[in-house]
């Protein structure tokens, strides 16, 4: 299984919107990057949330609950969705600003490219992140 971040304006969708629905369609990504990723996408595999805009923090967790398939609202093909289920708040959100303090983050597509809105999150990195949320 692997590990994601997907990155989320609270103003639009927030992850307690994720919470109350229990499912959602992940779409509006258009960057060629964000979309290779999510077209790796597994069902099963986790998925951390962050929340951009003024929270600026990864607030919660979610899995993969479908293939990625094309957005059935768009005539474009390699405009792609998939579905999350929601998990749970993390204990304590990891701001931006712990991640980038922490030198094993240095590389992390997080740091490196701040508007990539979908990015694997390495092993490591996510057992770091998990620990830092005092999630298990």
């Amino acid at each position: 299984m692997s590990s994601w971040l997907v990155k989320s304006d609270p103003d639009e969708y927030a992850f307690a919107d994720l919470l109350r629905d229990g499912r959602t369609c992940w779409s509006g990504v258009a960057n060629a990057l964000a979309l290779r990723h999510l077209g790796a996408m597994r069902p099963g595999d986790e998925v951390f949330v962050y929340e951009s805009g003024k929270v600026r923090a990864v607030v919660g967790l979610a899995r993969v609950a479908s293939q990625p398939r094309p957005d059935p609202g768009l005539d474009d093909p390699r405009r792609l969705v998939v579905d999350l289920a929601a998990g749970a708040p993390l204990v304590h959100p990891v701001p931006l600003a712990a991640i980038k303090a922490d030198p094993d983050c240095c590389d992390f597509d997080l740091v490196r490219i701040s508007r990539l809105s979908v990015m694997p999150v390495p092993a490591a990195i996510a057992r770091r992140l998990a620990a830092a949320a005092s999630c298990s």
